[in-house]
């Protein structure tokens, strides 16, 4: 990395799971979105030319933009597409305050990558946080969390919404396409164990499965649909009244309602099923589906149990907990 002429400043976001309404989200029915207490770390510097460098640990990659020109350091032909998210975070903010400067961007991650879990988004919330203070700007939330939606259009086309609204707010929000995010109140503590497949899937082929479904089965998938919406609903209920078993049983309800429109993978139907037994008060695959993570509620005194159990069947596991600080600066 170059010579610096500044103090780094580092932020921070937290990553994601969808507790409830994956894919029947597409379809107008809420979402429950949860923060949790892994995070992406951007740490940044001034440079003495224009340039901006960013290194990413976790992705191993590494390289310079000057304008338009990229040359890599590491990681190839692949490099580039890697590190334009970062860039455009960058970028956004160095263009919001008339600034001609350059930046030094390093990221690292405690988020496991193409999972499903919101990396991208918390990389874009931090790296937008830590520039606007290095700037000297005071950026509010909203802000972060539009300016993090059009870097994450890098990586996802036209996304919902929901990963840098998570990791810029953090907590818990309720989610509904066309409508403004409802960050739930919820003080209840929800103890968690993600368990990763290591399957690597496309979210795009997933949603494509079930609008298939929705052609051949209308009737039935449409209700299947709604049905699960309504899971959702009474899932922000059950929250809010600290019923933890009424949640983790909608859990079990809606992943059997995700299996039924074709997103499950025989990958995840183990470690959901090695969850329940090990303990877990429920248990469904998360985001996407098809691979990727899947989640286990249980109390804390079985949290253990449920993690070996997932492990045992073949998964890699980690507990999780809900975290109500989004993105922030680092001390």
């Amino acid at each position: 990395m170059p010579s610096l002429n500044k103090e780094a400043v580092t932020a921070s976001a937290p990553a994601k799971v969808i507790l409830f309404g994956e894919h029947f989200v597409v379809y107008g029915e809420p979402a429950v979105v949860l923060a949790i207490d892994k995070r992406a770390y951007a740490s940044v510097q001034l440079r003495k030319d224009e340039r901006i460098y960013i290194k990413s640990t976790d992705l191993h990659v590494a390289g310079t933009f000057k304008g338009e020109r990229f040359q890599a350091e590491r990681g190839g032909s692949k490099a580039r597409l890697k590190l334009e998210p970062i860039r455009s975070a960058v970028r956004q903010v160095l263009d919001r305050a008339e600034r001609k400067a350059g930046v030094n961007v390093r990221i690292s991650s405690d988020i496991p990558v193409s999972a499903g879990l919101g990396s991208s988004a918390a990389v874009a919330a931090s790296t937008i946080m830590a520039v606007s203070q290095l700037l000297g700007m005071d950026l509010s939330r909203d802000q972060i969390f539009h300016m993090a939606y059009e870097s994450e259009r890098f990586v996802h086309g036209t996304p919902s919404g929901i990963d840098p609204a998570i990791s810029t707010y953090g907590g818990a929000l309720r989610f509904e396409r066309g409508k403004d995010f409802t960050l739930l109140g919820v003080d209840t503590k929800i103890p968690l164990v993600i368990g990763n497949t290591e399957v690597k899937r496309s979210t795009g082929e997933l949603v494509a499965i079930v609008r298939q479904m929705m052609e051949r089965y209308p009737i039935v998938t449409n209700l299947i649909i709604r049905i699960g919406g309504k899971i959702a609903v009474d899932a922000v209920e059950a929250l809010k009244k600290d019923d933890l078993k009424t949640v983790g049983e909608l859990m079990n309800i809606n992943h059997a309602l995700l299996y039924a429109v074709g997103v499950s993978h025989e990958a995840l139907e183990r470690l959901v099923y090695a969850a329940r037994i090990g303990g877990a008060l429920g248990a469904k695959l998360t985001g996407g589906g098809g691979g990727g993570c899947m989640i286990a509620l249980a109390e804390e005194k079985k949290l253990k149990r449920v993690m070996v159990a997932i492990v045992k069947a073949g998964g890699t596991a980690f507990e999780a907990r809900k975290t109500d600080e989004g993105v922030r600066i680092e001390p």
